[in-house]
């Protein structure tokens, strides 16, 4: 196996960040499968024109997520790029992200991926596809790109110092969204800063008739991020480091089951809504109990602030959406003002895709990834994109609010934690997301949680 040797800490990330704006937004499995990938995603190819040169490579092609207001953002620059190269345009297919994980799974294992292959960064699932051959080496080839980039964020995409993937989305930390109208109605204020005071709130929120959090647990992989959090406010940083060098027992240490008993606390506390396991994500429903006036918090991604813009813009634009870290916990090691989350999305090239096809790719990476067009479009939809000399923009922006909130909690975090099911080898991840689950639900105890765990190490 590959070995990754970075590690991913917000202070690197966000310190390159603070130098340049001074001056001036689960998992898929391993490649196994031989058939051909099945057909259902909704293709499209994308067809406002571009002052970039006409490239010189062939037809390529793309898959991205779908969900907006992001799935509108990135078809509008294919389609800038193709009306611009009529000879070596880029087909979009739309997935949802689900679907899309076990989508990718099979044409990677068929040798069929999309010319550019969506990411998380280059762990756990990446450096699979490296070690198969399935996506090549960008050193060299994709200086333009990376010139626009803050280098802490471009090495989230190396492995072993070699370039594989590139950045291509916003960064993305995970916190706690609210709705106001809901909180002065319970009587409770914002921010939660603490795990008693958070479960104090409970009752408040129930004797209103709403859920105190919305969660998606359907889809298994929004459970992450209350472990990932309970684990770091316990022990810090090194509770889930234990689990990436492969320390034997890691899973089952006092601070990873101490966690694992917070959630349940939290779950007998009906701290979710009625119904959780089967609410999913890629319809958007969680964020939809929180909008709707039905939950009055969610933890999620800062990508779900675009997703409150699409749905309910007069909640945004009339100050009644809020967010805040997430509280610590008592007598915790871990410092409160880590994260979770993705430092960005990244695209890697398919080593199965024809040269001509692959030049495409570059070129469009080159020419139009996170270009000032393409910032401009981010921070419209709520994203901060990790790019140079953003500042000005993010300040200018209708949302800077939330977005300069956004960017001072990715300032201040000593540690910025990546998606544990990006981070792992993908069969440990499945594991993760399966026994997660079976957390939530009741239906295991955290020693036995750390038992099933354990197995995966090594």
């Amino acid at each position: 196996m590959i070995r990754i040797k970075r590690k991913i800490a917000l202070a690197a990330v966000v310190g390159s960040l603070a130098v340049v704006l001074a001056g001036c937004s689960t998992p898929a499995a391993p490649p196994s499968s031989s058939a051909p990938p099945a057909d259902t995603g909704t293709s499209t190819t994308t067809t406002t024109s571009s002052s970039s040169a006409p490239a010189g490579g062939g037809p390529a092609s793309a898959w991205i997520l779908s969900g907006q207001p992001k799935e509108d953002l990135f078809q509008d620059e294919f389609k800038r790029w193709n009306d611009a190269n009529a000879n070596a345009n880029i087909k979009v297919e739309v997935y949802a992200n689900d679907a899309y994980k076990e989508k990718i799974r099979t044409a990677i294992g068929a040798g069929q991926a999309p010319t550019l292959v969506w990411s998380w960064g280059a762990f756990g699932v990446v450096a699979e596809y490296v070690q198969a051959k399935q996506i090549i080496s960008l050193d060299g080839k994709v200086d333009e790109a990376l010139s626009r980039v803050l280098p802490s964020v471009a090495d989230a995409g190396k492995l072993n110092g070699v370039q594989v993937a590139v950045p291509c989305s916003d960064a993305q930390p995970v916190m706690l969204f609210y709705n106001k109208d809901l909180f002065e109605k319970a009587g409770v204020t914002a921010p939660i800063t603490t795990w008693d005071d958070l479960l104090a709130s409970i009752p408040k929120f129930k004797a209103i008739g709403v859920a105190p959090f919305a969660l998606a647990g359907g889809s298994k992989w929004p459970n992450l991020m209350w472990l990932e959090y309970l684990s770091d406010r316990v022990g810090g940083p090194q509770t889930f480091n234990d689990v990436k060098a492969n320390k034997p027992g890691a899973w089952s240490s006092p601070e990873m089951l101490q966690a694992l008993k917070y959630i349940q606390d939290l779950v007998k506390a009906d701290g979710f809504e009625s119904g959780f396991t089967s609410v999913t994500a890629d319809s958007n429903a969680d964020v939809a109990l929180v909008q709707t006036g039905k939950a009055a918090m969610i933890l999620q991604g800062s990508w779900v602030y675009g997703q409150f813009k699409e749905q309910n813009p007069t909640m945004v634009s009339g100050g009644r959406l809020g967010s805040f870290p997430f509280p610590s916990v008592p007598g915790g090691k871990g410092d409160p003002a880590d994260i979770a989350g993705n430092p960005s999305n990244f695209w890697s090239v398919s080593a199965s895709a024809d040269p001509a096809a692959q030049q495409t790719a570059i070129d469009w990476l080159n020419k139009i990834n996170l270009d000032s067009t393409m910032v401009d479009g981010l921070i419209a939809h709520g994203g901060v994109p990790p790019v140079a000399n953003a500042q000005d923009k993010l300040k200018a922006s209708a949302d800077s609010a939330f977005l300069l909130d956004a960017y001072n909690l990715m300032l201040n975090a000593p540690n910025f934690q990546a998606s544990w099911d990006q981070v792992l080898p993908s069969a440990a991840a499945q594991e993760l997301l399966t026994n997660l689950d079976q957390i939530f639900q009741g239906q295991i105890t955290p020693q036995q949680f750390a038992d099933n765990m354990n197995k995966t190490i090594g």
